[in-house]
């Protein structure tokens, strides 16, 4: 879908370029000769003869053949136009920067159908329509400004929204970012952003292309193809970042079970990123923060050296460090006092490393150095600079370039002052630098690079399921709710552990099973949805005039119409959940079970086929993981047996992927095993 013409054209028309460059028109004609492009550019006028000093054509149909067509003109003549490049003039690539299509009403949307039809039919690429143009090394087809210094190993930039691609570009420049390609993809009408990371993909190449990818997303149409392209894009070696609006909700959903009311598309979405290795931000600054750390050297561990003059700032980047699970380790012994001594009296070297307002380059050089060859509890050195307002710092911002460059740990330069040292800050990024202004909004992303897991290998090995058995359940289900009997099935089939039980509905039949199972039994009602809330659960039925005295009893209760007797067992009450989230296929939630998934609402989600890596990471992540350890004598979860169950519940969501919603609430979890207590399993064909 993307091809050469798009990318490298030999020769752009500007349909609709003015000489009026506070218009889409004139400004893009104006970027287009501005940019490295020096081939053949045409212009399409009407009412001129010349536009900014290219010859103008009145009419399409007066055009040369040309490669590229950027249409900058009223929604209703486009198709026209996209129809004569596209039939008579061996056009191939159009950027529509033209408004007016499936975003503003159906006529629109019709007319957009129209236009990727006929460039669809000449195996042409099209970016937008509604959108800002596409930004590369080779031609600038953009409207926007600032333009940003192009680098081939900058980054590259996919944006569903052209007025945010502008600020987080205009936002990365000011910090010392370079791009290699900005793709503002408007209605995505034929590529998006799933289109371009396949490019970005496919092309890659291990010497020449970027490392760094930044995503803006409103929606994702194809997760799959997002998912499969973004990972192998980690998978090569790069870093991937993106924030993906549009995540809360209006209003509550009507869910019937504990899964259907904590999964929701953004869950799904959080998921596919974990999955995929993505940094997922939350807006524009932590974007540009994430990125700018992307061009640093990977940190190896997870402990901090603070290297400041100024003692707040240290404090507040402590804080966010260690709110994110980083470490600042305490700084003492023979070198620690070796440095101290070449500071200025009232110095401290115990981490925060503080030199004081007053410290110079040369203090600062001495600092790096310890911080590199000294101490061997750092791994990455953040360094607070401003400026006092004393005196010029331009060798403090030198000194600090240097060591970026040749240390072996990465070195983070924040600085906090602007007006006063804006020509020095200047002067680092021009010669290359790329710095942060804030503290907590560094040390909040650098926790959330370091601790986002990597992309899922492709080489996985999953746990076998008896897929003959799990089919043969699946195929003779109607739709809705399954018996007790087809869940045990099921749960088997996929080799997850469950109480013997079994279910009655005439006071003999639950008096033969009592004996079968033995005691102490657990009885449930069958048919309400919320068992507990009815009272229709009874714990350690010890005898047999118990089970006849509580099934009487439960089978009045309304809606039941079973009763159904296990085996009690003990542990700590875990959860596996999953629900089928549109294209994104399954997700499968873990967490504490029992009342505590209703109280905590403690759960990590994962997107099935879920590794056993990512099981034990979605478990590790909990905040209630103390508990599953163990805590105050507490008997621990077996943590392989949780985290296989969790493996197995996603294989029987690949397996059978007409099951919509499914609960195991509560497993009961000990040391020994994780064996499912009580299960709601609802199937739903499409």
């Amino acid at each position: 879908m993307i091809n050469e013409k798009l990318l490298n054209p030999s020769s752009v028309v500007v349909v609709g370029g003015s000489d009026d460059v506070n218009k889409p028109g004139g400004a893009v004609l104006r970027n287009l000769i501005q940019s490295p492009f020096k081939w053949d550019k045409y212009v399409v006028n009407p009412k001129a003869d010349t536009v900014q000093g290219i010859k103008s054509y009145h009419t399409v149909e007066e055009l040369p053949n040309v490669d590229c067509a950027i249409i900058a003109i009223a929604a209703k003549f486009c198709l026209h136009t996209v129809e004569v490049l596209a039939r008579e003039k061996g056009t191939r690539a159009f950027i529509i920067l033209s408004a007016g299509f499936g975003e503003e009403n159906k006529e629109g949307a019709e007319l957009e159908r129209k236009i990727v039809e006929i460039i669809d039919s000449v195996g042409g690429s099209l970016i937008g329509p509604n959108c800002t143009g596409l930004l590369t090394t080779n031609y600038n087809g953009s409207f926007t400004s600032p333009v940003p210094q192009l680098d081939p190993r900058g980054i590259d930039f996919i944006s569903g929204s052209g007025a945010t691609a502008i600020f987080i570009v205009d936002n990365g420049i000011r910090k010392g970012l370079k791009f290699n390609s900005v793709w503002s993809v408007g209605n995505s009408a034929q590529i998006g952003v799933e289109e371009v990371l396949e490019y970005l993909d496919e092309s890659f190449d291990t010497e020449y292309s970027s490392r760094i990818k930044l995503l803006y997303i409103e929606s994702i149409s194809n997760p799959q193809k997002f998912l499969r392209h973004a990972s192998s894009l980690v998978r090569k070696g790069c870093h991937i970042a993106a924030v993906k609006s549009g995540s809360s909700e209006a209003g509550g959903r009507a869910a019937s079970s504990h899964t259907g009311a904590l999964a929701s598309p953004d869950t799904a979405v959080e998921a596919l990123f974990r999955k995929a290795g993505i940094v997922r931000c939350n807006g524009r600054e932590e974007l540009i923060t994430v990125a700018s750390i992307f061009t640093y050297p990977e940190l190896k561990g997870r402990n901090i050296a603070i290297v400041t003059h100024a003692g707040g700032p240290a404090v507040m980047l402590t804080d966010a460090l260690s709110n994110g699970k980083m470490e600042i380790p305490h700084i003492e012994g023979p070198k620690a006092q070796a440095l101290l001594s070449k500071l200025f009296p009232g110095s401290s070297v115990g981490n925060p490393i503080d030199f004081l307002a007053t410290g110079t380059a040369e203090q600062l050089g001495h600092i790096l150095d310890a911080c590199e060859n000294d101490f061997d509890n750092i791994d990455g050195i953040a360094v607070i600079f401003g400026s006092p307002g004393l005196f010029p710092v331009f060798d403090v911002y030198a000194l600090l370039a240097e060591k970026i460059k040749t240390s072996k740990k990465p070195i983070f330069p924040i600085f906090p002052s602007y007006t006063w040292v804006k020509k020095e800050i200047k002067e680092f990024v021009r010669n290359g630098g790329v710095y942060f202004p804030d503290e907590v909004l560094f040390g909040s992303a650098l926790a959330k690079v370091y601790n986002t897991p990597h992309a899922e290998p492709e080489d996985t090995e999953f746990p076998c399921v008896d897929v003959k058995r799990i089919r043969n359940v699946i195929d003779h289900a109607e739709n809705g709710y399954l018996a007790p009997d087809a869940i045990h099935e099921l749960l088997d089939a996929a080799g997850i552990a469950c109480a013997q039980e079994g279910t009655a509905d005439n006071e003999a039949d639950c008096l033969a099973l009592a004996r079968k199972i033995g005691f102490p039994l657990v009885m449930k009602v069958v048919g309400p949805v919320h068992k507990s809330d009815v009272g229709g659960v009874v714990l350690n039925v010890m005898d047999e005039e118990t089970v006849v005295r509580e099934f009487n009893r439960m089978m009045n209760i309304k809606d039941t119409y079973a009763i159904m007797l296990a085996q009690q067992l003990h542990g700590t009450e875990v959860f596996i959940g999953a629900k089928r989230e549109g294209g994104f296929g399954h997700v499968v939630m873990c967490g504490l079970g029992g009342i505590f998934i209703e109280v905590l609402k403690d759960v990590n989600v994962g997107l099935a086929p879920i590794s056993p890596a990512e099981a034990h990471y979605m478990i590790r992540n909990l905040r209630s993981y103390k508990i599953i350890q163990g805590v105050r004598g507490q008997e621990p979860v077996n943590e392989d047996r949780f985290a296989e169950a969790v493996v197995r519940v996603s294989i029987l969501m690949r397996t059978a992927p007409e099951i919509f919603e499914m609960d195991l609430n509560p497993l009961l979890g000990n040391k020994n095993d994780v064996v499912a207590v009580d299960a709601r399993i609802r199937v739903e064909k499409q």
